[in-house]
């Protein structure tokens, strides 16, 4: 599926803490908005992907932007694992004839709504009772058993991990998109906020809970070609699943120290675009928490086995440094829309668009550790 497709239709709504509207027409403003930054109309929509969990229906959404016909939908499971897996379903229905113009999307109501991430009293998939009678009952403390280790491996405090942070919220503090736009922090103010889970996570390591939507369109080389937008090539996109993986429970490796479903789709995206690390000039990296983003550093190769706290504290995350990561603020600084917005970012700055621009960026690789894209000039 190696540059069979193409980007060329980015769509958002604001991103906030409540929205005063449905999910269903916050989905339906972002694919909207993304359909008319394509220069086509809804009618040449016909085919459709988001997440499994995403409750805006596929026929709902037609009536409400007006599709007229679908003859492709699909959904991702794994939440915010399978962001990157969307594109890879768009690209398989346009490379396969399934469809010709497929649009993902993702829209909800995060924090107003239903909160993401408070106990529910039940389970909600198949081994949670395991957990949830102990206390696991939300994604942070889920997390910490991993990051633990992490730690405990490398001699690492919380106080390192606060390194991404205060790189993401500098990010955000220029980002008029983001939440936290005008607010950059200090390391000091890291360590101030309040411990999540002791020793592990504190406030500012957590990604944000938000109110949005965001969509994009994905179509054929050729088409993209004659369209309104500079041609944004899917070089190449992966997932990845090893046995005795899980989601959020993810204990059972011989090895916690590493993420084997990062590494794993790794090595797909490097044997089919021919690409290596350093030829990747921005990474948007999935981040609900920010230690995620020290195990993707290293599993993508961008440094070696337990040097992502070195690699971060030396600037090369910076936006004048060797991998500007999460240019936008990421999920931590701009918005959680469960990594869709990371996508809209790593198109933006392939455009040569985005408000942080990484100058000349050619390749750009989105990653949520169990799925990945690398976007690339057209």
């Amino acid at each position: 599926m190696k540059n069979k497709a193409a980007v060329v239709g980015i769509g958002q709504t604001e991103f906030s803490k409540n929205s005063g509207r449905s999910e269903l027409q916050l989905a339906a403003e972002a694919v909207r908005a993304a359909i008319v930054d394509a220069g086509l109309e809804p009618s040449d929509i016909d085919g459709t992907v988001t997440f499994t969990i995403d409750t805006n229906d596929e026929l709902a959404l037609m009536r409400s932007v007006g599709i007229t016909h679908l003859r492709w939908t699909s959904r991702t499971p794994f939440g915010g694992g399978g962001a990157s897996a969307t594109m890879e379903h768009a690209v398989a229905a346009v490379a396969s004839g399934a469809a010709d113009a497929v649009v993902v999307y993702r829209a909800f109501n995060e924090r107003s709504g239903r909160r993401f991430g408070q106990p529910t009293g039940d389970a909600s998939r198949s081994g949670s009772n395991w957990y949830l009678p102990y206390g696991l009952d939300t994604p942070a403390k889920m997390y910490s058993l991993w990051f633990q280790r992490y730690m405990h491996a490398f001699g690492l405090t919380n106080a390192d991990f606060g390194l991404y942070t205060v790189a993401a919220r500098r990010y955000a503090a220029t980002n008029p998109n983001a939440w936290f736009y005008q607010r950059p922090i200090t390391l000091d103010d890291h360590q101030n906020s309040r411990w999540i889970v002791e020793p592990i996570l504190r406030l500012l390591d957590c990604c944000q809970e938000s109110d949005g939507g965001v969509a994009l369109v994905v179509t054929g080389m050729d088409r993209a070609k004659d369209l309104r937008q500079p041609v944004v090539a899917i070089e190449a996109a992966a997932q990845g699943s090893v046995i005795n993986g899980d989601v959020t429970f993810n204990y059972y490796h011989p090895d916690l120290t590493r993420f084997p479903e990062a590494e794993y789709t790794a090595a797909q995206l490097w044997e089919t675009t021919g690409l290596r690390p350093d030829d990747i000039d921005v990474a948007m990296i999935y981040e609900n928490f920010s230690p995620v983003v020290f195990y993707q550093l290293e599993a993508f190769g961008f440094c070696g086995h337990g040097e992502a706290r070195d690699f971060i504290a030396e600037g090369n995350i910076a936006i004048d440094g060797k991998l500007p990561v999460n240019t936008n603020g990421g999920l931590l600084g701009e918005a959680y829309i469960h990594g869709i917005n990371n996508i809209l970012e790593g198109v933006r700055q392939v455009r040569g668009t985005a408000v942080n621009q990484v100058p000349g960026a050619q390749h750009v690789l989105c990653s949520a550790g169990r799925s990945a894209v690398v976007l690339g000039k057209g």
